[in-house]
């Protein structure tokens, strides 16, 4: 598993979603709009087209994208790819009830473990100890959070 931490931008996958935003999408739109950059990922197959489609890389990007647009909330900056300076264009970051109950459902799917067609959500399933089966409590936590977030965001 290529992650350094409990976050999905903290893992390979996570910096595909920054690439393909960085290269594809941000050079264009100074303001930012999930549900834009929603619809990009399910161009890029970074999404699936609807819930039914699970991958734990569907999974991710979704988190990913997420803890985007928390951290330009929080901080009304993103903070990477120190190099070019691409990040440092953005201006804003919008988002539609539409684009915020999308992840919301998303990242309540992970939360409940919907299963995939066999059986499992792969991205729950990897962050599980294989001797106990246990969670450590760092993962779940986060997710919360960003269920919270996002039903915070909607209500607003």
């Amino acid at each position: 598993m290529g992650a350094w931490g409990i976050k999905a931008l903290e893992r390979d996958e996570g910096l595909d979603v920054l690439d393909i935003l960085k290269n594809e999408y941000v050079p264009e739109h100074p303001v930012m709009d999930l549900g834009e950059m929603i619809e990009l990922m399910k161009e890029e197959v970074m999404l699936g087209a609807d819930f039914s489609q699970i991958d734990f890389l569907f999974d991710n990007t979704a988190m990913a994208l997420a803890e985007l647009y928390f951290q330009w909330k929080d901080n009304g900056k993103l903070d990477y790819d120190h190099e070019e300076a691409i990040w440092d264009k953005v201006t804003g970051f919008t988002a539609s009830k539409e684009a915020l109950a999308f992840l919301l459902r998303q990242l309540t799917d992970i939360k409940n473990e919907v299963p995939d067609e066999d059986g499992i959500r792969e991205i729950v399933d990897l962050w599980k100890n294989e001797d106990s089966g246990e969670i450590a409590p760092a993962w779940p936590e986060h997710l919360d959070w960003l269920i919270k977030r996002l039903i915070s965001e909607q209500e607003a």
